[in-house]
């Protein structure tokens, strides 16, 4: 099943995902990446830090996104073209964050529309701010 075209799109359509972060979850972003910065996977390292506790890697959040983006709004078979990002406020293990994307643009000629995505907390402040542009599956058309 494909996701939407830019036809069926609409500024100020809107989608989200919901999930809470698992210590599982950090250190299998680690291990996929690479990135073994102690703020993010030494308990003592991080607790002597500005935050007191291990954060997870940025790039949890933004991976929370690219999951509404592709399998909601545009959806299945859509394109990741940009994204941009501020980390506004850290997560933490056990916090709740929602991905939330908003379409504020499209360009039906170019096949492009643009995405206000953020994610909030379980307090409802946002950790992450930005904007992505995708392009949305084209459909092929039946044959007769």
């Amino acid at each position: 099943m494909l996701g939407k075209t830019v036809q069926e799109i609409n500024v100020g359509d809107t989608a989200s995902f919901t999930k809470s972060v698992t210590e599982y979850d950090v250190y299998s972003i680690a291990g996929i990446t690479g990135d073994f910065n102690p703020a993010q996977i030494n308990t003592e390292f991080a607790s002597e830090t500005s935050f007191g506790k291990i954060i997870a890697h940025g790039i949890l959040s933004i991976g929370f996104i690219s999951n509404v983006l592709g399998t909601q709004l545009p959806g299945p078979g859509s394109i990741y073209i940009r994204q941009v990002c501020d980390f506004k406020k850290p997560v933490f293990i056990d916090d709740t964050i929602t991905a939330i994307v908003e379409v504020t643009k499209k360009d039906e000629a170019k096949n492009r529309v643009w995405l206000r995505t953020y994610c909030t907390n379980q307090r409802d402040e946002v950790v992450v701010d930005g904007e992505a542009i995708m392009m949305p599956c084209r459909r092929k058309p039946d044959k007769a």
